[in-house]
């Protein structure tokens, strides 16, 4: 037998801390986290095959110069997880911590960008959505409530149109946006608002909010396509079905004195709720917000009124 032989049968731990580089405390705290398994010599003393000993140290230094928790190293190790399914699940926690550093450094950005005057409002600001994933939260909170009465199967398709994500490198001016929206559905009487919008006059008579909800939803998507094009607000099939829906849902009959009624106490002139549309729309790109689609609606219902108003003028 060789010395070269008895070298990688077994080695010491100062053996082993020489030839690969590490320090014994390192190799023993390794050891103990049961990341590396030694015999015992007859004194007690921790031997290592030198090889399988090597190649295990030299994997663990590999994996954490990535980053990789002792957690995730012990799995791999022990055979619990395999080394792609560690790796990525530390990218997407790197996903998160990277998307967090951002929102936070867009939020000093915004602060830095103010005059000291209006420094105290911005703070204030900033203070409640410095969690983009909390902050998202709270705006699908206030649509959840607002449409708790109807199927979540179709609340999730109007969250998904009314309620932006949050960007995932905002700019100053982003984050401020973002921030905005979440103090507009924080206030105490936005929900009641966005609520008399979708509902009109008299929402209390309304017998099946979902029947209602879904089919002015398929108004409201008729009339996506239409402002995509260009179209202004006009009488029409989609106003017609628009207001048979909201008639039907009372009990009652499109007619003259039911368009006026759906006018009266109408919170679409509310500047919030054109406000919280605006700067969904600034998230949402070129995609035609639900916002839109129902100011659409009002101004053609509320031309609709005047032009038949007009009409019977006209003829006394």
């Amino acid at each position: 037998m060789t010395d070269n032989t008895k070298a990688s049968t077994s080695v010491s731990i100062g053996e082993l801390a020489r030839s690969t580089g590490l320090a014994v405390r390192t190799i023993r705290f390794y050891c103990d986290e049961g990341l590396l398994e030694p015999r015992r010599s007859g004194g007690g003393h921790r031997i290592f095959d030198v090889d399988s000993a090597t190649e295990r140290l030299l994997l663990i230094r590999r994996l954490r110069s990535l980053g990789l928790g002792l957690d995730s190293i012990t799995d791999i190790v022990c055979e619990q997880q395999t080394i792609a399914e560690a790796v990525a699940a530390e990218s997407a926690r790197l996903d998160i911590e990277f998307k967090s550093l951002a929102w936070r450094r867009a939020s000093l950005r915004a602060l830095e960008a103010v005059t000291p005057g209006q420094r105290t409002h911005r703070l204030a600001l900033l203070a409640a959505t410095q969690d983009a994933t909390a902050a998202h939260g709270l705006l699908e909170q206030f649509w959840r409530r607002i449409l708790t009465q109807i199927p979540r199967r179709d609340v999730d398709g109007w969250v998904y149109w009314n309620v932006p994500e949050p960007p995932g490198d905002p700019s100053a001016d982003e984050i401020v946006a973002y921030a905005e929206l979440v103090a507009l559905v924080a206030e105490p009487d936005m929900k009641r608002s966005v609520q008399q919008q979708l509902l009109r006059h008299n929402p209390e008579l309304v017998g099946d909010r979902s029947r209602l909800y879904t089919e002015v939803g398929d108004v409201l998507e008729d009339v996506v396509a239409h402002i995509s094009k260009g179209v202004l607000p006009r009488d029409g099939s989609e106003l017609d079905r628009f207001v048979r829906a909201h008639a039907s849902a009372r009990g009652q009959c499109d007619s003259l004195r039911f368009r006026e009624q759906m006018l009266i106490g109408a919170t679409d002139t509310d500047q919030r709720i054109h406000r919280y549309w605006a700067l969904t729309a600034r998230f949402l790109g070129t995609r035609v917000t639900v916002g839109q689609a129902h100011h659409w609606l009002y101004d053609a219902l509320a031309s609709s009124t005047d032009c038949t108003d007009a009409g019977r003028r006209s003829l006394s």
